[in-house]
């Protein structure tokens, strides 16, 4: 009987060590809040989702910590509720973007902008994306198109072609 617990425990330890080691290893994103979101009302989610984006903003060393989690969390919730707006994906990419998830800040975004198309905020978005990862040319191209969508008042997309052309070597556009 002993031998048999003995067994059996050291069974649950190895799965249970293999288990955590292929969490750590995938790098996924865990959430363990057991609260049922699809009955809460989408104006509170959102301002709780605004508050915890805020302050994983405000949190400089870009790793994963309780804010991003609970931001996250509530925007792929509000997404679930409300596929149509746009800005849970945006700032859900966002987040995924400052982890170093790239592929599901690419996705969140690619959301965004087949949701919208011609709304300027995803192009922005990609277009600081691409600008971070020193993707210069789909950078300009993303901040152009944000720019025709109704971003040429935007101060940051001005500065941001601006500063792409005089890397890029377009002079003239610059001025």
């Amino acid at each position: 009987m002993a031998q048999l617990f003995k067994t059996l425990f050291s069974i649950f330890i190895v799965f249970f060590t293999a288990q955590c080691s292929f969490a750590a290893l995938s790098g996924s994103v865990n959430y363990k809040i057991p609260i049922e979101y699809k009955n809460m009302n989408e104006e509170e989610l959102s301002s709780k989702a605004e508050i915890y984006y805020n302050n994983a903003l405000k949190n400089t060393d870009k790793k994963l910590n309780d804010d991003i989690s609970e931001a996250l969390l509530l925007y792929n919730a509000l997404s679930n509720k409300n596929p149509n707006n746009i800005i849970y994906s945006l700032r859900a990419g966002h987040l995924y973007d400052i982890l170093g998830k790239n592929r599901l800040a690419k996705g969140c975004f690619c959301k965004a902008r087949g949701i919208a198309p011609t709304r300027p905020e995803p192009y922005f978005y990609f277009g600081e994306y691409y600008f971070k990862h020193q993707q210069y040319r789909m950078a300009l191209k993303m901040y152009n198109r944000a720019y025709e969508y109704g971003y040429s008042n935007h101060s940051l997309t001005i500065s941001r072609l601006k500063e792409l052309s005089l890397i890029l070597g377009n002079k003239e556009i610059a001025k």
